[in-house]
């Protein structure tokens, strides 16, 4: 009986620390789950135009083609005849002239080639090619170069130069897309050389 009373005793000094200790302690919050990194904004090369870029049409009755031009984009007119659109570092040129025959890669190699040469720094030929547009048939030269540098900084970016050449009834349109080496514009290019249209 006395030692039944002394276990019943023990049994319950125990059972009260264990219930005091669960009482007169706190648990440790769990930690929060742990954030996550927003995703990377994304990066785009120097030069890049936007996808979501708007296009007006151009009339330029001195050289007697239409074309479309990234909207709000620079006009020039250039010294020598000609105009061209600049935006940051992306530049369309269009340049017209009488021509007695149509532009073959033969002729672009021969004639054009060596005066890119003469007048573009840094001048690297690419590839002479004939290409299909809605305007005609036109070569395309494509070739890099150094862009003029910049006045603050000094440094000059490499360009990457499209030259097409269009004829038609004896005259030519020479339509001249640059931009940064890199720069991924296939689709904006696609649709600036597409849209050119003779004036009749």
């Amino acid at each position: 009986m006395r030692r039944t009373f002394a276990l019943l005793l023990a049994a319950l000094a125990v059972t009260g620390a264990a219930l005091a200790g669960c009482g007169g302690s706190s648990h440790p919050a769990a930690p929060p789950p742990a954030a996550t990194a927003p995703a990377p904004a994304e990066s785009n090369p120097a030069g890049d135009i936007p996808d979501n870029q708007a296009y007006v049409t151009y009339r330029y009755d001195r050289g007697g083609v239409t074309v479309k031009v990234p909207e709000g984009w620079s006009r020039t007119d250039m010294a020598g005849g000609g105009v061209s659109f600049t935006d940051k570092l992306n530049r369309i040129e269009i340049v017209t002239a009488p021509a007695a025959s149509a532009p073959t890669p033969r002729t672009v190699t021969a004639d054009v080639v060596p005066t890119l040469r003469a007048h573009v720094p840094g001048f690297t030929p690419g590839t002479v090619t004939t290409v299909a547009r809605p305007a005609g048939q036109a070569v395309l030269l494509t070739y890099q170069g150094d862009a003029p540098a910049d006045s603050v900084t000094g440094k000059a970016v490499r360009d990457s130069f499209e030259r097409y050449a269009f004829f038609q009834d004896g005259r030519q349109a020479v339509l001249t897309l640059s931009g940064p080496v890199g720069a991924d514009n296939v689709d904006p290019w696609r649709t600036v050389t597409d849209s050119l249209r003779w004036q009749r």
